[in-house]
C-alpha cells in the first residue's frame, strides 16, 4: 500500500517532550476499577475520560511541552489499541504465562510473584484491518487544540513486533492460519500501514511506537536465556527492524515516526538492565524512523557512548527525568548529560559540529507516568514539577 503524502513541512519539534501517558486522576482510576468489577458501564468510563482529557491538554500546554498527547486516558495499559482491534486477533484477558517466552525479563518476575496469567491477544485468523482504530483518540484530542497546534499532537501505538516478542513463533499465531513469521508479519504490516495512513489523513503528524523489546535486547540475561533456548537473538532483532521498516516505508515526509524503548515501567517497577551498546548501531542506523525516545534516567541504561552511532537526519530524545519516583532531578545535572551526549555525537560516525549534534537532541521523562492506569508511585504535583523541569532545562540548553 502506498502512503500518499500531502504538502510537506520541515520536521522541527521543540526540545521538551514527554513520552505519552499521564497520571489519571483518582476519580478516573476508581471509575475504571468499578468498570472492571461490573459496577458501571463502559459509557460511564468514557464520559469521565472525556471530562479528563481537557485537563490533560491544559497541563501539557501550560507546562510548555513541544508535544501533546491524550495521556493515554482511554487505556488500561499503554499497549492497548491496535492488536485487539484487528480482525483475526482474539483478545485473551488471562493468557497462561506458559505461553509467553520464558526469556522475557518480566516473565520470571511475574512467575516469582505468583502471577500465572496475563492479558494478551492471539492470532486466530487472517489479520485484516476492517475499521479505524485510533480515530476517536486522535479526533477527540484534535478538538482540544487550535489548528496551528495540531501538528504537535502525538498518538502512541504499540509496536508491530510486540506480540511476536511475547509469544514467539510458537504462540503468536495459529499455524493453520499462517505457516511462518513471514506470512504473519506481511498481513500485520499491511494493517499497520493502513492505520498510519488513516491517522495521517485525519491530520496526525507524529506517531510514536512504544516498544520495550528493543531495550530488552540490551539485557545480557535475556540474550543468554535466548541462546540457551536456541533462539538466534541477532536474527530476531534483524527481523524486527525489518518489520518496522516495512511499516514505515515511503511514509510522508511531514510525518514524524518515533520509537520509545525502555526497560519496563509498571507501577514504578523495571524488568531489565543493560546499556544500548549491544543494539545501538543497528537500532540508530538501520531502523527507519525519525526519532528515538531512549530511557536514560538510571545506570540501568548504561552510558551515553552508544549515541556515537546516531546518523545525520535523526533525533534522540534523552529520557533523563524519571517517572518512577517523585524525587526531582537538578537542571544542572540534566544540562551536563545533554552536553556530554552532544559531544559524543559530534565525534561519532560521521563527525559533525557540536551545535549540529546538539540540535539532534531533545529531553523528556524516561517513560510515561502511567503505563498502566493505576499509575506510578508519584503524585500529580510531582508529575507537574517534572514536566516543568523538562521545559526549563530545555530552555536553559537550547534557548
Amino acid at each position: 500500500m502506498a502512503i500518499n503524502a500531502g504538502p510537506t513541512r520541515t520536521i522541527g519539534h521543540a526540545h521538551a517532550h514527554h513520552v505519552g501517558s499521564l497520571l489519571r486522576p483518582k476519580k478516573l482510576v476508581e471509575r475504571r476499577f468499578a468498570f472492571h468489577t461490573g459496577q458501571c458501564t463502559f459509557e460511564d468510563v468514557k464520559t469521565l475520560e472525556d471530562e479528563v482529557l481537557p485537563e490533560f491538554v491544559k497541563l501539557q500546554k501550560e507546562a510548555g511541552l513541544g508535544v501533546i498527547t491524550d495521556g493515554e486516558v482511554r487505556r488500561d495499559v499503554y499497549m492497548q489499541g491496535i492488536f485487539e482491534a484487528l480482525d483475526g486477533m482474539t483478545a485473551i484477558p488471562k493468557r497462561p504465562l506458559s505461553e509467553f517466552m520464558p526469556y522475557l525479563p518480566w516473565v520470571p518476575l511475574f512467575s516469582a510473584m505468583g502471577i500465572k496469567e496475563f492479558m494478551s491477544v492471539s492470532c486466530t485468523g487472517k489479520i485484516v484491518r476492517t475499521k479505524p482504530i485510533y480515530h476517536h483518540e486522535f479526533l477527540a484530542l484534535k478538538q482540544q487544540v487550535s489548528p496551528e497546534d495540531v501538528r504537535n499532537l502525538k498518538i502512541t501505538v504499540c509496536g508491530p513486533t510486540w506480540q511476536h516478542l511475547n509469544h514467539g513463533s510458537e504462540y503468536a499465531y495459529d499455524h493453520s492460519v499462517y505457516s511462518d513469521d513471514e506470512e504473519y508479519f506481511a498481513d500485520l504490516v499491511k494493517a499497520f500501514r493502513e492505520e498510519i495512513q488513516h491517522l495521517y489523513d485525519l491530520g496526525c503528524r507524529h506517531i510514536q511506537f512504544d516498544d520495550a523489546g528493543f531495550a530488552f535486547f540490551c539485557s545480557e540475561v535475556m540474550v543468554s536465556a535466548m541462546e540457551a533456548m536456541g533462539v538466534d537473538h541477532e536474527k530476531r532483532l534483524e527481523t524486527y527492524i525489518g518489520v518496522y521498516n516495512a511499516v514505515t516505508a515511503n511514509k510522508p515526509a511531514d510525518l514524524v515516526v518515533s520509537v520509545h524503548t525502555c526497560r519496563g515501567n509498571m507501577k514504578g517497577l523495571h524488568f531489565a538492565e543493560g546499556g544500548y551498546e549491544r543494539v545501538a548501531q543497528r537500532l540508530l542506523r538501520d531502523l527507519d524512523v525519525d526519532m528515538f525516545y531512549l530511557e536514560y534516567d538510571t545506570d540501568r541504561a548504561g552510558g551515553l557512548e552508544p549515541l556515537r552511532y546516531l546518523p545525520l537526519g535523526k533525533q534522540v530524545v534523552l529520557g533523563l527525568v524519571t517517572t518512577k519516583s517523585g524525587a526531582l532531578e537538578s537542571i544542572e545535572a540534566v544540562k551536563e548529560r545533554v552536553h556530554r551526549a552532544a559531544e559524543i555525537i559530534s565525534q561519532g560516525e560521521p563527525k559533525r559540529s557540536y551545535q549540529d549534534a546538539l540540535s539532534q537532541l531533545s529531553i523528556s521523562p524516561q517513560c510515561g507516568f502511567a503505563s498502566v492506569f493505576e499509575g506510578n508511585p508519584i503524585t500529580e504535583e510531582e508529575e507537574k514539577q517534572k514536566l516543568g523541569l523538562v521545559v526549563e532545562a530545555a530552555k536553559a540548553i537550547w534557548g
